[in-house]
């Protein structure tokens, strides 16, 4: 294996509480108060709480009804993607000004590799510290920065960098955290095992069997004992991170690799006509990121997860690559054909894959023969949506007394928020 860099010159930044600080840049006078980003009916999810909400234990991936229960006086607020989406190009904007090197992992997180930064504006922990204080400059957001020689090292810094939910309100450190390259196997040793990269609860079982605790116990072992609890791939790969060793680089403009839409029901469906009707909506907005993108897609998969969070994936694969709402949906009603859903569906999601540019469209025959139909149609669709906005045109099963409810990335992203149910 190569050596660790000779410099800590990855840098990892996560934004804090991200969603709900947005919020409170709009409204600042919920700040000090427990706040909570997310569905607030019975099956919402949490997005994010403040700090505030965190010292009642209240936290992302939680049920909304949970978080209630722990914080009766939380104030919930619905998410609004399309901010937090703005918000984030901005700051991704400060980090490309620092390097060209940006890896987005979400839109509150990202890697960047400032080596080729570092005669210019000083070492690593003096550009994240600038980083820091310039999105807080700029965007009125706090950020917490890990600094390290590895990507996987960073992000674990990061989380020391963060700042901590007591019955006060957040407390918080210098918010950098940096562990230089000699210092990477006294940071990881004392770390409990899952915070290892791949470490999932599957995992963590089969490590504990064999009495492995820390990250430590795990980089003591003999690879070849790792290799025969966990396989080849995944027990040399977590050995080698256990050992401080990470050859991933910073990848930036990584290729999209799936574009989708899902979202849970306020109640469970039993009929197919119902999500057929639901399956018209994510085909227009499946197809509507496709083109925006520029991208077309050849594999559709459907997602559905019955009552009892059994989910099941159904896929196929078309002949060419499409891009158009009506071959989604055609693509979408065959797979669910498949499908039973007699007990009760409780999400429904349809995503497409097998991406690439859309120059590499091939015509069907019948585009060919009778011209492109509903591909014009949807760019049509587009045109009009750029003009007068997005919801000036879209399917008429979307259509209610207030206008059209289009379904869009982020809307109802973490669950049926109480009106709905």
């Amino acid at each position: 294996m190569s050596e660790a860099p000779r410099l800590a010159s990855i840098i990892h930044v996560d934004m804090d509480a991200f969603f709900v600080s947005v919020e409170l840049l709009d409204q600042p006078e919920l700040r000090g108060k427990p706040v909570v980003v997310g569905g607030d009916g019975e099956r919402g999810v949490v997005a994010a709480a403040s700090y505030e909400a965190r010292s009642f234990g209240v936290y992302s991936a939680m049920s909304s009804v949970q978080a209630r229960r722990l914080c009766p006086h939380a104030i919930f607020l619905r998410g609004r993607y399309e901010r937090y989406s703005e918000v984030s190009a901005n700051v991704m904007a400060i980090f490309r000004d620092v390097t060209p090197l940006v890896e987005p992992l979400s839109l509150d997180e990202a890697f960047l590799d400032v080596s080729g930064a570092l005669r210019l504006l000083g070492e690593a922990p003096v550009i994240a510290g600038a980083l820091r204080q310039r999105v807080l400059d700029e965007q009125g957001l706090t950020c917490s920065v890990g600094v390290a020689s590895t990507k996987f090292v960073a992000k674990l810094a990061t989380g020391v960098a963060k700042p901590k939910a007591s019955e006060k309100g957040p407390q918080f450190g210098s918010g950098v955290f940096v562990v230089q390259p000699e210092e990477t196997l006294g940071f990881l040793r004392p770390l409990p095992v899952e915070s290892l990269w791949g470490v999932g609860p599957a995992t963590l079982t089969k490590l504990h069997r064999i009495g492995v605790l820390t990250i430590a116990d795990l980089a003591d072992l003999p690879e070849e004992n790792v290799v025969a609890v966990l396989g080849r791939s995944q027990g040399r790969h977590l050995h080698s991170l256990s050992n401080g060793h990470d050859e991933r680089s910073v990848e930036p403009d990584r290729a999209m690799k799936s574009i989708g839409h899902e979202e849970t029901f306020a109640h469970d469906h039993h009929l197919r006509s119902t999500l057929d009707r639901e399956l018209v909506q994510f085909a227009d907005a499946v197809a509507s990121r496709l083109r925006a993108q520029g991208l077309v897609a050849r594999t559709i998969q459907l997602k559905v997860r019955f009552g009892d969070f059994t989910t099941i994936t159904r896929s196929t694969t078309l002949a060419v690559s499409v891009d158009d709402s009506h071959s989604l949906l055609e693509a979408g009603r065959q797979l669910l054909e498949l499908v039973d859903p007699a007990q009760g569906v409780r999400l429904l999601g349809l995503s497409v894959s097998g991406l690439s540019s859309d120059s590499s469209k091939q015509l069907t025959f019948d585009e060919a023969t009778s011209g492109p139909g509903w591909q014009e149609a949807d760019r049509m669709i587009d045109e009009i949506r750029a003009r007068f906005g997005d919801d000036a045109i879209g399917p008429a099963i979307s259509a209610g007394p207030d206008g059209l409810r289009l379904k869009r990335r982020g809307n109802q992203q973490w669950g049926p928020d109480a009106e709905m149910a």
